[in-house]
This record gives structure tokens, C-alpha cells and sequence, in this order.
């Protein structure tokens, strides 16, 4: 299993004393410290219109953090295509993928929350389609070649990217679900899943089924089972004990759960105790992550900075991470 670290980005400007400029930049620091701790990768979210999710457009923080960084693969978990013009989407995440020297990680969805749908003008029942025409256009500006493209929500008329992506034949590309019964489709498009087991399912083993749908489908489509990774994003928090996270991190659990928005609002003792969250020592933490692991799932993403969590807890907890839960998972701390 490899780890990467994974922010939402939930801001709450009202409730705590920081500004959007500060978060970033804390964010921008928490992306340095997870290359030198030796994370894998690093990823950030997508929203609109809401505390639930303070970056608009991926690419450009993105762009931000590659030239803070120069070993760590920067993801988008995910860009809804939906919201977007997929030439626009083709451009700037190629322009991330030049300024960060061909370390891009392309996740890509179709949204799902309606506040988000509204403010755009978009309908709700329009999104696979959308999304579905929309990565067909990204893709194939990527070649380079001059193309053209007819779809019910995309025309494009003779058209060739002057910039295209370092890394050949095109960066690698996930796919978000969001429904087990969702998995399937992905596998049949020959794309890897990324997930929040948080909002997709209720126990450990559902999920061990729904990775198998999914890469069942992925096989039968022609699919390498080698390149049928299913990255997923599990709340983390790593102290000296159970006690000690629950005291330290549980308010900002609590936070995030309470403001987030259309989803199950578990309680925190549920979550650890159904294991969709990990807190606790190294040694609850790796608990949990094998469970993940026997499910067939292969990135943990540690969401470390959650509900207005201090910028030093969250350090503290990547350090531990690091320092203790990695090495039991063949990765090394730097």
C-alpha cells in the first residue's frame, strides 16, 4: 500500500481566525512537509459555494505547490468535469503537468452536491453524459493531434493543444465514485477508482465487493490488473493513543461532520469504531489501514487537515504517520 495526503480543503472563515490566504499557505507547507516525510503523493479537492470546500480550481494551487515541491506527485481529487469546458480542463492541467515536471495525478468526477449543480446551471440528471463527453475531449486534446468532436453538450471544430503533458502518453487518470454500484461502470472504461469509504458504505467488507466489481470489469474490458488502483481518502489522525487523538482532533472531526454537506452525519465513536476514520496511535492506525488493504484498495490518502484542525496538529500527525505507520507498509520517513 502506498500513502499519499489528501485535503478537502474545508474553511470555516466564520467560525475560526484564518483567511483563505493563510489556509493555503498552510496548505502549501503541509504539501512540502509530506514530500520530505516521504508521502507519495499529494491531492486536493474541487468545491464551490460553500465552507465545505475553500479551492475552486485545482489547477491552480496545484501549479502553486509544484514549484514548492520537486519529488511529490500532485493530484486533483477530483475536477467535475460537469461544472467545466474540458478544453480549459485539457489546458490548465497540462500547463500543471509542464510546471511540475510530469508529476500530475489526474482525478476526475461527475459532482454531487446540489448547491454546486444550482449555482453552475446545470441539471443534476445531464452529469454522466456530460462527464462522459467531457473526458472523451480531454483525452484526445492531450495526444497533441488536431482533433474535432460532436457530442449533445461538446462541439469542437479543428482544434490542437499548443502545450500538451510531459508525461506520455497522457498522465494518469482516476475515476471518483461516490455509489458501489458506480464501480462497475469505471472498470468498463479501463480507468482506476479513487473513493471516500466514508461516503460510500457502511462496513469494510461491502467496499472489499465493491473493489472487486470494479476490477471484474476493468479484467473483462481488456484492463492490465496491475493498473487497476483504487486510491481512497480515510480521515487521519496519528497521536500517542486512542485518548490522546480523540482529545486532540475529535472537535474537528465533529466539525467536518456536522457541516458537511448531504451526507451520513455519523457520530465520532462509530466512525472508529467501524474503522471510516483512523485515529489512535501508529499502531490503531496501521490496524485500520490493513483492513483497507485486504479490501484490495492501494493508496491510502490520509485526509490529515479536516474541520479547522491546527496547522501544528496537522504537521504532528503527518509526522507520525511517517515516522511510524509508512515503514510497516515497505514505505520509509525521509
Amino acid at each position: 500500500m502506498r500513502f499519499g495526503v489528501f485535503s478537502v480543503v474545508d474553511h470555516y472563515p466564520a467560525e475560526l481566525p484564518r483567511t483563505s490566504g493563510q489556509f493555503f499557505g498552510e496548505l502549501l507547507e503541509q504539501a512540502e512537509a509530506a514530500e520530505q516525510l516521504g508521502f507519495d503523493s499529494f491531492w486536493v479537492a474541487e468545491h464551490h459555494f460553500h465552507e465545505y470546500g475553500a479551492i475552486p480550481s485545482p489547477a491552480v494551487w496545484l501549479a502553486a505547490a509544484a514549484q514548492r515541491t520537486r519529488r511529490i506527485r500532485l493530484g486533483s481529487a477530483v475536477v467535475v468535469l460537469p461544472f467545466r469546458n474540458p478544453l480549459q480542463v485539457a489546458e490548465d492541467y497540462a500547463m500543471v503537468d509542464v510546471l511540475s515536471g510530469g508529476r500530475l495525478n489526474l482525478g476526475v468526477g461527475s459532482g454531487y452536491l446540489r448547491h454546486e449543480f444550482e449555482g453552475f446551471g446545470v441539471r443534476v440528471e445531464d452529469k454522466r453524459e456530460r462527464f462522459d463527453e467531457a473526458l472523451d475531449v480531454v483525452l484526445r486534446a492531450w495526444t497533441g493531434e488536431r482533433f474535432s468532436y460532436d457530442g449533445r453538450f461538446h462541439t469542437v471544430r479543428d482544434v490542437q493543444l499548443n502545450v500538451v503533458p510531459v508525461q506520455r502518453p497522457r498522465p494518469p487518470v482516476w475515476i471518483a465514485v461516490l455509489r458501489n454500484e458506480a464501480a462497475p461502470h469505471v472498470g468498463k472504461r479501463g480507468f482506476p477508482m479513487m473513493m471516500i469509504p466514508y461516503a460510500t458504505t457502511e462496513r469494510i467488507d461491502e467496499l472489499a465487493e465493491t473493489v472487486a466489481g470494479f476490477r471484474g470489469a476493468f479484467a473483462d474490458a481488456g484492463g492490465d490488473p496491475r493498473a487497476a488502483s483504487v486510491p481512497f481518502g480515510l480521515h487521519a489522525y496519528c497521536s500517542d493513543s486512542l485518548e490522546r487523538a480523540t482529545a486532540e482532533a475529535k472537535p474537528a472531526m465533529d466539525r467536518y461532520v456536522r457541516t458537511r454537506l448531504y451526507a451520513r452525519q455519523r457520530p465520532y465513536e462509530l466512525l472508529v469504531e467501524k474503522s471510516l476514520i483512523a485515529f489512535g496511535s501508529p499502531e490503531d492506525v496501521i490496524r485500520v489501514a490493513r483492513r483497507y488493504e485486504q479490501a484490495g484498495l492501494t493508496d491510502f490518502l490520509a485526509i490529515t487537515n479536516f474541520g479547522g484542525l491546527e496547522h501544528a496538529r496537522v504537521l504532528r500527525s503527518m509526522e507520525l504517520l511517517a515516522k511510524h505507520v509508512l515503514p510497516a507498509f515497505g514505505g520509509s520517513a525521509r
